[in-house]
């Protein structure tokens, strides 16, 4: 679940790092969504997955 936690934060700081006005460059439209997205992806499956 950390793994999770620390994606979704990284996508965020990605989005905050775009040098563009307001997140309109590449980091804050394209990057940055898609690595925060894969967070939660991954909250949801560790949420999910039956452990053994």
């Amino acid at each position: 679940m950390f793994i999770g936690i620390g994606l979704i934060i990284l996508g965020f700081v990605l989005i905050a790092l775009d040098p563009e006005q307001h997140g309109n460059g590449v980091l804050g439209l394209t990057i940055g969504p898609i690595v925060t997205l894969s967070g939660f992806l991954f909250e949801i499956y560790a949420i999910l997955a039956k452990s053994e």
